[in-house]
């Protein structure tokens, strides 16, 4: 497949649909893959039209089953320190303005779940499995499992997943706040989807404003993270979309923000 065909672009009112297309393997991670992904990002980021990102899996068995073992077998601890130096999947993620969901059809494994952990927000279909299963394999996370699940989980759940690889369904990943919502499995995109859209419909200047200030709480100490908070802020207060929200409100009409 070329790099086109493992992530397809699709837009979907102003939501990009970013679909790991490799069915036959579970949609697994694989260096084409991974470079094609960064390179979606990039092109949703710059299309004025997106507001939202959304992530799935082909087909409706996986997410992202994890990387692709047959790949790391051959690799040397050089080829291996080089492939984690390039841009990753999950920066790519991280560092876009536009929020990024996570629509988690079946297998969420190892890089999947390390992919899911990297967006904003996650919505699963309700025969979801979630799991960092890589001791098994005699190694451990390598793609921020280990520093982004204790985030949102807590330490004691996310060392119990990490320790020792077991699998988890939805409900229980509902239960973690591993993810935001469960739904049945044929309403898992128009309702990543309709999330997508409301967000579409806020203030991009404010929603990139609001995703980086939040993003930085998990990093930073209270003083600089409300310094930060402060200095976004007067960036929206700044902005013609603050005008635009505030006249709308006051003339009591629906606002029509332009990102600007």
């Amino acid at each position: 497949m070329s790099e086109a065909d493992v992530v397809t672009y699709t837009v979907r009112g102003r939501a990009a649909v970013l679909t790991i297309n490799r069915p036959e393997k579970r949609n697994a991670l694989n260096g084409p893959v991974r470079c094609a992904f960064v390179g979606a990002i990039d092109r949703a980021r710059r299309d004025e039209a997106v507001r939202a990102i959304v992530v799935t899996g082909a087909g409706d068995k996986a997410f992202v089953a994890g990387a692709d073992i047959g790949e790391l077998e051959g690799r040397t601890a050089v080829d291996q320190w080089r492939t984690m130096k390039a841009p990753t999947i999950y920066e790519s993620i991280e560092r876009s303005p536009k929020p990024v969901i996570a629509a988690i059809n079946g297998y969420c494994l190892g890089g999947g779940l390390e992919l899911a952990l990297a967006c904003d927000l996650r919505i699963a279909s309700s025969n979801a499995t979630f799991g960092q299963p890589e001791v098994n394999l005699g190694i451990i996370p390598g793609g921020g499992g280990t520093q982004r699940l204790p985030r949102i989980v807590g330490l004691g759940a996310a060392l119990r997943l990490i320790l020792t690889g077991e699998l988890i369904g939805a409900e229980e990943a509902l239960r973690l706040r591993l993810v935001e919502e469960v739904v049945a499995p044929g309403d898992l995109m128009e309702r990543a989807l309709a999330l997508a859209e409301t967000i579409a419909s806020r203030s991009p200047v404010a929603v990139a404003a609001a995703k980086e200030a939040t993003r930085a709480a998990l990093d930073l100490p209270l003083a600089q993270g409300l310094a930060l908070e402060t200095s976004l802020f007067q960036v929206c207060f700044a902005s013609a979309d603050k005008a635009e929200g505030i006249r709308a409100f006051l003339e009591k009409r629906p606002p029509n923000f332009t990102g600007r």
